[in-house]
């Protein structure tokens, strides 16, 4: 096997992009990728291509970027010592890493494969040629490779074979959709007393919230207003490696039509806040969301748009939700549950890569309770 590096998705052949993406994940897509590229110059983007004889095998998905350490760990259990030597080690100002994933995504977006059989020989071709970019970009402190799924393979020693540590990160918060449900009172009759009330209080409250789903002019329209509420959300998210420019949903708006949804709430012809989502398959996932929060507490604007996910997976007819991993709790009180994820992460220079090993294996994601929502 070997292995192809572009800087840019606009090189990588679309018949090699099919070849890998056989269960045609939008997350692969030449049309995706390249709406996150070109919106977002600030990171630097790379593209593993892995060959065997000349036939695809495998895109590996590169981002580069700055963020403080205190931004990783901020909703990690860690003792004070521990976080200390960490600061120490990797140095307590901004610090470079090189993500192997999207870091505007929570799940399995960092490699696409063809044969899932190969998966152990294509990570060693991948992590060598991890090692090999890493060389190039100084300063670099780390390499991160994110989001797998417990439940899978995919979490084999083939990562810890070049080093790396594997981590523990905030679980995905997925809501399953079952299939008869046809409407979202269908929804709610499923739903334990206690917590239909919560649902119904919340469009209750909402009621004077004028709801819009955006064109992509619309989106153009309010961009400046959507980025505002979006950024104050990430204000309180537990882990944000890197502010998305929203006009990167022009592009998927243009790129995927109805297919990718951004919905504005308005209150008094003001836009207080949005939701945004991508239809994946058989799944719906939720991307970012933005509110004002002065004017959460009087107008339900969060338990809203978390009810018009539901809303919309049932008029999607997808089979489930992705919800993301921030405000763990709040979610399972809709009826979603964790799907735990791991991440490897490793020093670029070997000796502190050693010596930060045993920190990072005792790192914890802190716990949330779990509210049984369906009866």
């Amino acid at each position: 096997m070997i292995t192809v590096v572009y800087k840019t998705i606009k090189d990588v052949e679309p018949a090699f992009l099919k070849i890998i993406n056989p269960l045609k994940n939008v997350y692969f897509s030449k049309k995706l990728l390249l709406s996150f590229e070109i919106s977002n110059p600030n990171i630097e983007m790379k593209y593993i291509c892995v060959y065997d004889n000349d036939k695809p095998q495998a895109l590996a998905i590169v981002q580069t970027v700055k963020l403080s350490l205190d931004v990783i760990l901020k909703n990690i259990k860690i003792t004070k010592l521990s976080r200390w030597l960490l600061n120490l080690l990797f140095c307590e100002d901004h610090i470079k890493i090189m993500f192997c994933g999207n870091i505007f995504l929570s799940g399995e977006y960092a490699i696409g494969i063809v044969d899932e059989k190969k998966w152990m020989g294509i990570i060693k071709y991948v992590c060598k040629s991890l090692d090999s970019i890493s060389k190039s970009i100084k300063p670099l402190h780390a390499i991160f490779i994110k989001d797998f799924y417990t439940k899978t393979n995919k979490t084999k020693v083939g990562f810890k074979n070049f080093s790396y540590t594997q981590i523990s990160v905030e679980p995905n918060m997925i809501v399953k959709i079952e299939s008869e449900w046809k409407c979202f009172d269908d929804y709610k009759n499923a739903l334990k007393s206690k917590y239909r009330i919560k649902v119904n209080k919340a469009d209750s409250k909402s009621r004077k919230l004028i709801s819009k789903f955006f064109t992509a002019d619309d989106i153009k329209k309010h961009q400046k207003d959507l980025q505002i509420l979006y950024q104050n959300t990430i204000k309180n998210a537990n882990f944000n490696a890197q502010v998305l420019n929203l006009n990167t949903y022009v592009y998927l708006k243009s790129a995927f039509n109805n297919e990718f949804i951004v919905k504005g709430y308005f209150l008094k012809n003001k836009i207080v806040g949005f939701l945004s989502a991508l239809k994946n398959a058989s799944n719906l996932d939720a991307h970012f969301i933005g509110l004002d929060y002065s004017l959460n507490k009087d107008y339900a604007i969060y338990p809203r748009i978390l009810n018009d996910y539901i809303r919309l997976g049932i008029e999607k007819k997808v089979s489930q939700i992705n919800l993301g991993r921030t405000a763990s709790e709040i979610k399972t009180t809709i009826g979603a549950k964790p799907y735990e994820l791991v991440c490897y992460i490793k020093h670029k220079n070997q000796l502190i890569n050693l010596l930060i090993k045993p920190f990072l294996k005792r790192i914890e994601i802190k716990t949330f309770k779990q509210h049984q929502a369906f009866k």
